[in-house]
């Protein structure tokens, strides 16, 4: 969970980009080309926009592996309003909100992030594409499992994950799952999340992971 941030500046704002996390879903560069330009070295130059262009495209990137500082008293980035989490076909979890990843180090707060749902990534909890080398099949529906609702959780309140070791990801919060066409969803305020890519009732686990051997930190 370490990160190594490359970070790009200018007087107004300072950008960082985390590689690993990089899934080139492509949102910066059609946002600002002149400031994002993968065929550029340094691919990002903050002195070619304005820090509230710079600041509204880094947070279309739904991995989070952009990110921004302002320098110039500006806003600094503000999650969504609810938290949430959608399903992508045949690849990962983006969630976004008040998000907290819990680790031995402590809790890593993030606004965007992408969760490996194919068990293959080398990069976990984050999904590194590895699913499509994998040839990980999934529609992304819902199915019949249930984020379990608990009485008296402040939906305002932020949603922890946890990796179980070598098992699924654990939700302690309020969050709201979305299928990838859109026309499925279900909320609550706990559950466990399959990471294997094996579970017959994805997104949710079923106990595979303990089958099939499934390792991960």
């Amino acid at each position: 969970m370490t990160k190594k941030l490359l970070e790009y500046e200018s007087k107004a704002i300072v950008v960082t980009y985390d590689p690993k996390r990089c899934l080139h879903a492509a949102e910066c560069i059609h946002g600002l080309p002149g400031v994002f330009e993968k065929d550029r070295q340094p691919w990002i130059d903050p002195t070619q926009g304005s820090a509230d262009e710079i600041a509204a495209v880094v947070t279309r990137c739904p991995t989070g592996a952009l990110a921004f500082e302002r320098r110039d008293e500006g806003p600094a980035e503000a999650p969504p309003s609810e938290n949430t989490a959608s399903l992508v076909q045949d690849g990962p979890l983006h969630a976004a909100g008040n998000l907290e990843i819990v680790t031995p180090q402590g809790k890593q707060k993030e606004t965007r992030v992408a969760f490996c749902r194919c068990g293959a990534s080398k990069n976990k909890p984050f999904c590194d594409n590895s699913h499509i080398e994998a040839g990980f099949a999934d529609a992304g529906e819902i199915g019949d499992g249930r984020l379990v609702p608990i009485e008296g959780v402040n939906p305002d309140s932020p949603v922890g994950f946890t990796c179980a070791p070598n098992g699924p990801l654990l939700v302690n919060g309020p969050l709201t799952i979305r299928s990838a066409d859109g026309t499925q969803s279900c909320s609550g305020a706990k559950g466990a999340l399959c990471r294997c890519g094996a579970s017959e009732k994805k997104p949710f686990c079923d106990g595979t992971h303990r089958d099939i051997g499934f390792e991960a930190d």
